[in-house]
């Protein structure tokens, strides 16, 4: 059992803040599946930007659980209540999810990907990589959202598989490696809120 999230009966707790009208669908239909066209419109002038980490990490993570047919893209959750507040406006959801239907990270680390950066394997090795973009006169995101730096932007995509490197160990319950856990899931059904 982790001291900064709970597991229990093969079921962890997560917390996620939803608008009404995925919460009248959870009701209705007994569970709810996002769309493309959902973040599109969420993110307006900036979707380019969200679009390239959203889509990697559906391409992944459904390499880790399962995608069911109908969903695009995932919902947000997280273990403590407190970092679903900034995930703006709804209602706060109090879940109780089995650990097999969560894909599990370090929000810092899936920040990272929004912003279109390279996660490093420490801080060092980061820095190293945040120097050589600038003595090139280059910011990550000038490297992913255009097409001359395919070697760099390679190198930033294959870093972006770190994103998952605490996902068994946080299913098997050890939060020895990050504080921080945020947890998508493809879907959210009614059977899964909790009081």
């Amino acid at each position: 059992m982790g001291e900064r999230y709970h597991i229990s009966d093969g079921r962890i707790r997560l917390y996620t803040r939803q608008q009404q009208p995925v919460i009248d669908a959870i009701m209705r239909d007994g569970f709810c599946v996002s769309k493309e066209e959902y973040v599109r419109a969420k993110y307006g002038e900036s979707t380019p930007v969200f679009l390239t980490g959203y889509l990697w990490y559906v391409r992944e993570a459904q390499k880790i659980v399962e995608r069911p047919e109908g969903a695009e893209f995932p919902y947000w959750s997280f273990t403590e209540p407190r970092n679903a507040e900034g995930s703006g406006g709804g209602e706060l959801l109090k879940l109780d999810v089995p650990v097999s239907e969560a894909v599990f990270f370090d929000v810092r680390d899936w920040t990272k990907i929004l912003n279109l950066s390279y996660i490093g394997e420490s801080d060092s090795d980061e820095k190293a990589f945040s120097e050589e973009l600038q003595s090139y006169g280059l910011s990550p995101s000038k490297v992913m959202l255009g097409s001359f730096y395919p070697e760099l932007k390679g190198r930033i995509m294959e870093s972006w598989q770190r994103l998952f490197r605490h996902h068994e160990a946080i299913k098997a319950g050890d939060n020895s490696g990050t504080d921080s856990v945020e947890a998508g899931l493809w879907t959210i059904k009614k059977e899964w809120i909790a009081g």
